[in-house]
């Protein structure tokens, strides 16, 4: 269309073809939302449904299973004085039924293969049941109950933690990025492979320090006991709780962030338009913001999120080292009491939040840069 057609349009059909356009870039984002939200589910569910055939160890868990419903009811039977009273022959008859009927409840005389997916329908719908040997602090063998005790103290910890994380290594980065070859920059790129180790490594050595030898700061839990009544007490004693864990991670995970973070702001600050900003004038803080800090964003995005998908990884083993009373704990306390409901429910859940992450990552990225364009399959340069 020339510019002598495009003035001769009405004002009417001009409305009509940005009206057509924007429900295009609706349908598109709404397409790709679709689209991506189906890819993320289904890695969900393999992610589920694996987690739930090795948490049965090939049929092990089953016997173990059978072995516990045997040694409960003959342990029951025992108390009751009729019981004891009948002959061995019908003793041993009344055990054998007892243990059916429990096997039966449980649904152990079904397949395998059939229970595995009739776990993955229930875990995919939170539809969650009952416990085998955790119970909630009220008592509760819901899993449910057990699992939304539990993801609040994880969501604090992590929360927090990745938050502050994210802002210091931001500003270490940038603050390194100015003096290039500096004492400290040669310390942050010095101290960069630490990070290799994980943040329950540092985590034993900072209790042993600070809580064993120095007795500065409590050797784990999330508040003291007896908690405090007050909302300041309570407050007060989870932020001096807090203390350690924060820091673990913060040590595991600093330097490395900052110094990848640092090498993208040197990157970007030899171009060509950072130069041209210079020339025209701008100061540095303003160059910083919309030069340098606006394009590397998307990059940093994405190591941040690898980052807190690792930190969510090593969070049984984590919370287990600090006492902290959070899903990873007691993910931990599953395995340990082979407990498959609880298993695949923590499971299911750090996979959920695992999907949302990735689904947010492709929206962030919208938002921070520009030039991506969701749904589009296109850039502008």
């Amino acid at each position: 269309m020339t510019e002598t057609d495009a003035a001769m349009v009405e004002p009417s059909e001009k409305v009509k073809i940005s009206t057509k356009s924007t429900g295009s870039a609706v349908a598109r984002v709404l397409k790709y939302s679709a689209v991506k939200l189906a890819l993320l589910f289904l890695t969900v569910v393999v992610g589920v449904y694996l987690t739930v055939l090795i948490a049965n160890m090939g049929g092990y868990v089953d016997r173990i299973r059978r072995a516990q419903i045997r040694e409960g009811v003959a342990l029951s039977m025992r108390g009751d004085r009729q019981f004891t009273l009948l002959p061995e022959e019908e003793r041993e008859a009344v055990m054998n039924e007892m243990i059916a009927i429990e096997e039966e409840r449980l649904g152990l005389n079904d397949p395998f293969i059939i229970r595995s997916f009739r776990y993955l329908g229930h875990a995919l719908t939170l539809d969650l049941g009952f416990a085998e040997q955790m119970t909630s602090d009220s008592g509760s063998k819901q899993v449910r109950l057990i699992i939304l005790e539990r993801l609040p103290s994880t969501l604090v910890l992590f929360g927090t933690t990745n938050l502050f994380l994210f802002i210091l290594a931001i500003t270490i980065a940038l603050y390194l990025s100015r003096r290039y070859g500096s004492f400290f920059d040669r310390v942050v790129v010095a101290l960069a492979p630490t990070s290799a180790a994980p943040g329950w490594f540092y985590g034993i050595f900072l209790i042993l320090i600070f809580a064993a030898a120095l007795k500065v700061l409590p050797f784990g839990g999330m508040v003291d006991a007896p908690p405090p009544e007050s909302k300041v007490g309570y407050a007060l004693s989870l932020l001096e709780h807090m203390i350690l864990p924060v820091t673990a991670i913060i040590m595991s995970s600093i330097f490395s962030s900052a110094f990848s973070w640092r090498t993208f702001f040197l990157i970007y600050s030899s171009e060509d338009y950072v130069e041209m900003a210079k020339a025209k004038g701008l100061t540095s803080q303003a160059i910083e913001r919309r030069y340098v800090l606006r394009p590397t964003l998307p990059p940093i995005i994405t190591s941040f999120a690898f980052l807190l998908i690792g930190l969510w990884g090593g969070a049984p083993i984590f919370e287990t080292v600090f006492n902290w009373p959070g899903l990873g704990r007691a993910t931990f306390q599953a395995i340990g009491f082979y407990d498959t409901p609880v298993i695949v429910g923590t499971t299911i859940i750090f996979s959920y939040l695992l999907a949302i992450t990735v689904f947010l990552l492709e929206f962030i990225y919208a938002l921070v840069d520009p030039r991506v364009k969701i749904g589009d399959g296109e850039s502008k340069a």
